[in-house]
């Protein structure tokens, strides 16, 4: 074990670590001894003539909606999943490449740990192992969500009392009970940010008659958006196009509109976790009641989730700091001190667990 571990970190020096939160909406990297070095939207823009990448990140994200035909700003993950293999590795390397200093000739390429939703197939988690190791990777670790957010919210997830982690992210929303370094009790709805946004675009041609994209909707969604009727009310313009005379509209809406448009959505969310709490053996649940329930992702970022998710489940609930990383975060914790925590990893039928 001791000359394994003197061998891990004669390549770690040769090489490098990097932990890498592959999300639907956004993708955030991590390098050992240097934190979180890259936090971009997970968007490529490709010409569909040539096949070439023109964009990648923010740049490619400015560019939805506005590309000629031939050039298309994709997302090529789905609901926390990969859905075009090619696009999702150009990615990667991308990313690996953007980060990694070589300070050899031939140094070998970087150790990656990725975080994937919980209860992914093997198909899908051998799609993020190869397609990590075809963009560079010389090893490929895979870590849950919720494990990455409760490492990154410093919860004592190695301890044997119950920790309650909900990540809400752009594809999926999970729902997890942590003790003794493992995942007791879990759910995963594809239900998540995305799906608030599709929910603000139909309510805006159901209700207005107005035509907006998918970032007009995120803009009002992060702008006025809450799950619990707020203190102060709140109002911002909505600019679209009228689907009756097909000119352009601005009509002012307010926080209950977007509220009403989230509500079905946020409501099965809240479902998802009152079923949790319900599913818990009680001695956790008496830990949770004490801990409280933590929200990570950047649907933790909605006003007044918390206070909806405390009344409907009689149990605290915060925000962790910095939501948008804890997945990040706790992944490169897990980088940092893997001979302690390398059993919160994924083991897969086709991957090896790490020895």
């Amino acid at each position: 074990m001791m000359i394994k571990s003197i061998f891990r970190k004669a390549l770690s020096f040769l090489g490098q670590d990097i932990a890498i939160d592959l999300g639907t909406a956004n993708s955030e990297v991590y390098v050992r001894g240097r934190g979180i070095v890259i936090q971009e939207p997970s968007v490529v823009a490709v010409n569909q003539r040539t096949g070439q990448i023109l964009a990648i990140g923010a740049e490619a994200k400015k560019m939805v909606g506005r590309t000629p035909a031939h050039i298309v700003a994709t997302r090529p993950l789905r609901k926390g999943v990969i859905s075009d293999f090619e696009v999702t590795e150009q990615m990667l390397r991308y990313f690996i490449e953007k980060v990694t200093r070589r300070r050899f000739l031939f140094s070998p390429g970087p150790r990656v740990i990725v975080g994937i939703p919980f209860g992914v197939t093997e198909v899908e988690k051998k799609a993020v192992r190869d397609a990590t190791l075809n963009a560079g990777a010389r090893e490929v670790f895979l870590i849950e969500e919720p494990m990455a957010a409760a490492i990154g919210a410093r919860l004592q997830v190695q301890e044997p009392g119950g920790n309650f982690i909900v990540d809400i992210g752009g594809g999926t929303a999970e729902v997890a009970i942590i003790s003794l370094g493992g995942i007791v009790l879990a759910k995963s709805l594809r239900i998540a940010g995305d799906k608030l946004n599709e929910d603000i675009i139909q309510f805006a041609q159901e209700e207005f008659k107005l035509l907006i994209g998918e970032r007009t909707a995120e803009a009002i969604k992060i702008a006025i958006g809450s799950a619990y009727p707020l203190k102060e009310k709140m109002e911002t313009p909505l600019r679209g196009r009228n689907l009756v005379t097909g000119l352009p509209e601005e009509i002012m809406v307010s926080d209950t509109d977007i509220r009403k448009a989230m509500e079905r959505s946020v409501r099965q969310i809240v479902n998802e976790i009152k079923a949790t709490v319900e599913e818990t053996p009680p001695e956790l649940l008496a830990d949770i009641m004490a801990k409280g329930i933590h929200l990570s992702g950047g649907g933790a970022l909605l006003r007044e989730l918390d206070v909806l998710i405390a009344k409907e489940t009689k149990i605290p609930t915060t925000a962790v700091e910095d939501p948008l990383t804890a997945v990040v975060r706790g992944a490169g914790l897990v980088l940092e001190n893997l001979d302690e925590l390398e059993q919160v990893l994924v083991e897969t039928e086709d991957l090896e667990p790490p020895h």
